[in-house]
């Protein structure tokens, strides 16, 4: 059964549909929440009020656009939300030069080092940098989808995955030297 069946049934009443749909992307979508908020609590808080705004305006879905990107597309808004609400983001300079000063001039070498490090290298891209990471890398997304995402144009979604390379390969290079591509 695809989306649409699942979006159509439950909108007749039968809302155990919707639990196949929770159950197709609920990883997906934690997957895309972590990488935004770099938080496990606050993402399954995305994630499940991702899941019931859904559910609460199936209604307004238009079957003719793709549920994915519609689903991703409020997800995105929900992180920016909490982003918003925890003010992450407020003296992120000073934090990045403090820290990679230190602990982040050697290379990682246990996964838990590498996980801070990948969160880290993750924090220094805006939310839009990150979102757009991640549903390329992660998800496979377009260029296109990325842009229905984030409602801009497939031009700005290039831009913000072009700019989220080129921070990332910039903040390795300050850290561990200059990348060797070989």
């Amino acid at each position: 059964m695809e989306d649409n069946d699942w979006i159509t049934a439950c909108l007749r009443g039968n809302g155990e549909e919707f639990k196949k749909i929770v159950d197709k992307y609920k990883a997906s979508a934690m997957a895309v929440a972590m990488n935004i908020l770099g938080n496990r609590e606050d993402a399954e808080d995305a994630c499940q009020e991702t899941f019931i705004q859904i559910f609460r305006n199936l209604e307004h879905f238009d079957a003719r656009l793709s549920f994915r990107n519609w689903l991703y597309a409020i997800l995105f808004h929900r992180c920016l939300d909490v982003l918003k609400k925890k003010r992450r983001f407020r003296n992120l300079t000073s934090k990045v030069k403090n820290e990679s000063s230190g602990r982040f001039a050697t290379e990682a070498y246990n996964p838990e080092e590498k996980r801070h490090l990948s969160q880290h290298i993750l924090k220094q891209l805006s939310p839009k940098e990150r979102t757009a990471l991640c549903l390329w890398a992660n998800e496979g997304f377009t260029a296109v989808e990325v842009s229905e995402v984030l409602r801009c144009s497939a031009s700005t979604a290039r831009v913000y995955l072009f700019n989220a390379r080129r921070k990332i390969r910039q903040f390795l290079e300050k850290s561990h030297g200059t990348l060797d591509p070989h």
